[in-house]
């Protein structure tokens, strides 16, 4: 479903927020359940599960004595377990009842409060890794030899003869699948000619320019996002210069060194046009570090849907888990760029950034919005797991302390090194905003 459909009812602002809400209440929830769970499992009892903060709006006692709630603030959530108020700290077993000491987060064995403070985060990789996992398998692995499934929907002036179950062999000359440069040693014009293989008989037939210069996707927060482009939009021409191949945007949007542009666009038979200018971004590279280029924001791939073959559960589980690693190295990599003031503090979002981007993916779509959960998620748990007291990498700290040197942090170094922690995530939490609203808008 094309939830941008619902746009003009909802409202552009009530949408994002919407959006934002969900997205953050299935990150909430699952981190939240991964410590409830493995609390209960390591025999932590669990009083209170709350998703969001504030007035209590739904609640319900289970079986095992725990709240569930949905409170009116629909902004994070928390799990309080027994004797929590003591749980980190050098606090004493005194509020707690003899009987039930073993059951509390205070009285409980140091490793069963560590794995149930670890089990937050890991629940939001395993999430991240699903979600990832999933979208493997949804996608599927495209079939060898190469072979037309469809075509996107593109201008009259891209005639194509290619039909569904065309085993493509070469573009002008060239095979498919033998060099990355491809697409830069083709002729740029309208239609190529394809060498195809069509019910075992090969032949020559006309299609469309390998890249022609549509968005197969959006960035959130870019400057085509802003300036109202949309997925499957096609460039015709820039400038008033008429364009028939992605790579004739990059150019383009190079030599303008930031300079606004004036796009014509083919929307589903209708003619748009939009101006905007690139903006300066700083994009990972695979050896490591990052690169500063000028983008729009819109990504291109080739004009036809390839025939693809099913992953397997355990293929699909070795992708989503790479692609996470690659996320969290990735992150880790931007975080210290940006300390180290190699790459812009531009790189670093806050919470209204996070919800114009939810609202943007949600968008362009189910499956883009879920692949987001997926990447919001590995970011939650990787943020969590830094070691800054409040957070749940904190408190392994002072676990970590405690199992060397056999008692735990005094209540008074506790206290203070909490408001630290807390005073240090506000400061951040408060640059980013800044970051959203004034510095990088």
């Amino acid at each position: 479903m094309d939830f941008s459909q619902l746009l003009p009812s909802l409202g552009g602002s009530v949408f994002t927020l919407v959006a934002f809400i969900v997205a953050l209440s299935i990150i909430v929830a699952i981190h939240e359940y991964g410590h409830y769970i493995v609390g209960r499992w390591c025999g932590i009892h669990a009083e209170v599960f709350s998703l969001g903060f504030g007035p209590v709006l739904l609640s319900r006692v289970d079986r095992h004595g725990t709240q569930w709630q949905i409170a009116a603030l629909p902004f994070g959530g928390y799990v309080r377990f027994l004797g929590d108020a003591n749980a980190a700290g050098g606090g004493s077993t005194d509020n707690v009842d003899p009987a039930q000491i073993r059951r509390s987060m205070t009285g409980a064995p140091l490793w069963a409060r560590s794995l149930t403070v670890l089990a937050g985060p890991v629940f939001n990789f395993i999430l991240a890794a699903l979600i990832f996992a999933g979208g493997s398998m949804f996608n599927g692995t495209v079939t060898d030899p190469l072979t037309y499934k469809d075509s996107r929907d593109l201008p009259p002036i891209y005639t194509s003869e290619l039909m569904a179950g065309d085993q493509m062999i070469a573009v002008e000359g060239l095979p498919f699948g033998t060099d990355g440069t491809l697409v830069d040693r083709l002729p740029v014009q309208a239609t190529l000619t394809y060498d195809v293989v069509r019910d075992g008989v090969p032949m020559s037939v006309t299609g469309p320019y390998l890249m022609p210069p549509a968005a197969s996707g959006i960035n959130p927060r870019s400057a085509a996002d802003d300036a109202g482009l949309r997925k499957d939009d096609v460039i015709t021409a820039i400038d008033g210069t008429p364009i028939v191949a992605f790579n004739e945007i990059v150019a383009a949007v190079n030599a303008a060194d930031g300079a606004p542009l004036a796009l014509t666009l083919w929307r589903a038979g209708e003619t748009v046009e939009i101006t905007l200018s690139p903006r300066r971004v700083d994009l990972p590279l695979p050896e490591g570090g990052f690169e500063t280029r000028w983008l729009i924001g819109v990504s291109g791939e080739p004009f036809f849907e390839a025939a693809t073959e099913t992953l397997g559960p355990w293929e699909a589980v070795q992708n989503g888990t790479n692609m996470l690693s690659r996320i969290l190295s990735s992150s880790l990599s931007g975080l210290w760029h940006i300390a180290s003031g190699q790459i812009s503090t531009c790189n670093l979002s806050g919470p209204v950034a996070i919800a114009q981007t939810s609202g943007s993916m949600a968008a362009q779509g189910a499956q883009d919005f879920i692949w987001f959960l997926g990447m919001l998620s590995a970011a939650v748990g990787m943020i969590n797991l830094f070691p800054i007291p409040v957070l749940d990498g904190g408190h392994l700290v002072f676990h970590a302390y405690e199992a060397v040197l056999r008692r735990k942090p005094s209540e008074r170094a506790f206290n203070v090194l909490m408001i630290a922690g807390l005073a240090l995530i506000l400061t951040m939490m408060s640059f980013a905003l800044l970051n959203d609203l004034v510095l990088c808008p």
